[in-house]
């Protein structure tokens, strides 16, 4: 099955070349186009989307070589409350399978800098591993410092220790957590923090960054943050532009839900506000942003929104939508 354009995305038919141990309860998927065609090319930070049975849509970093464009590497976790995505993908996705993949999607660039901290926490390795090797090709100063729970069940440690100057790993179970204070201590101004792994790590660096200056830190979450509370839930009125469309979104509804009901084609994916698939350009009025993804200087300026969890703080909103 060839490549198909959907809107901004591609999705294709991919064959499960090979499965791999990655450590304990990770698995590694290498995906193949079935007639060998080149894929999409794709930057370190990126990630793909797997369609899965029964409606299920999951995101996985790539984690291989983005110079190899015949294949796509990722690393799933089997998650200890899954939903449905990393069990099925455990125990029922075999080499040879075929499964309908969607992307790549970038929210988490790897800016180019002179030096790099990296922070990684448990299968937050998948999206910086293959940053540092983008960095050392780069010429850039890196470190990197790796996390979790036990050594067995750290990912990817035998392509990382090779490099083992720069690699600074810590399971907990030896070592205890990882000492921030040390990860992050003597930054050069042109040094950028790059952090990915759960949402304890990802608040305590937010935390020791916060006075940092703006574009030093970023972060990528595989699951929202911790909801502060709605700030506005009143009805409001979304102008869809583009499909000629006006729609009331009531309190509990999102943006997405409304527009799909009226018959609006809206491409998206997590529904959680972490992908960016939905994000959408504002042409008039105040987004109340929800999602887990967008910068302070991007909520700031009020021209995007990730209309799958984010509301109205004005009367109307005015969508290209």
């Amino acid at each position: 099955m060839a490549l198909t354009e959907q809107g901004a995305e591609f999705e294709a038919v991919l064959i499960v070349d090979r499965r791999d141990r990655a450590a304990d309860g990770v698995v590694a998927l290498t995906l193949r186009h079935p007639e060998g065609r080149e894929l999409p090319a794709w930057r370190p930070g990126a990630h793909i989307d797997l369609l899965l049975p029964g409606g299920m849509t999951r995101q996985y970093s790539l984690c291989g070589d983005p110079a190899d464009r015949r294949t796509y590497r990722i690393a799933v976790l089997r998650e200890r409350a899954s939903r449905g995505g990393s069990e099925y993908v455990h125990d029922q996705l075999a080499a040879g399978q075929r499964i309908a993949v969607r992307g790549p999607r970038n929210n988490f660039e790897l800016v180019p800098a002179d030096g790099y901290v990296f922070i990684a926490g448990g299968i937050g390795i998948t999206p910086i591993l293959p940053m540092t090797a983008a960095a050392e090709r780069a010429g850039a100063a890196w470190r990197l410092f790796y996390g979790g729970r036990t050594r067995r069940g750290m990912a990817f440690l035998n392509e990382l220790e090779p490099v083992s100057p720069n690699v600074c790993v810590v399971p907990q179970d030896e070592n205890g957590l990882l000492d921030l204070a040390a990860c992050l201590s003597g930054l050069t101004p042109d040094t950028l923090v790059y952090c990915c792994g759960p949402e304890p790590l990802l608040a305590a660096v937010e935390s020791r960054c916060a006075t940092a200056a703006p574009g030093r830190l970023h972060l990528e979450r595989f699951a929202p943050r911790p909801a502060a509370g709605p700030a506005g839930d009143t009805a409001f009125e979304a102008v869809l532009r583009r499909a000629g469309l006006s729609v009331t979104v009531p309190p509990g509804m999102s943006v997405l839900q409304a527009a799909e009901d009226a018959g609006a084609r809206v491409v998206y994916s997590c529904r959680e506000g972490t992908c960016g698939t939905c994000e959408t350009t504002v042409i008039e009025g105040l987004p109340d942003h929800r999602d887990s993804l967008l910068t302070e200087a991007e909520r700031a300026a009020g021209d995007l929104m990730l209309i799958c969890v984010s509301r109205s703080l004005s009367p109307r909103l005015v969508l290209d939508l």
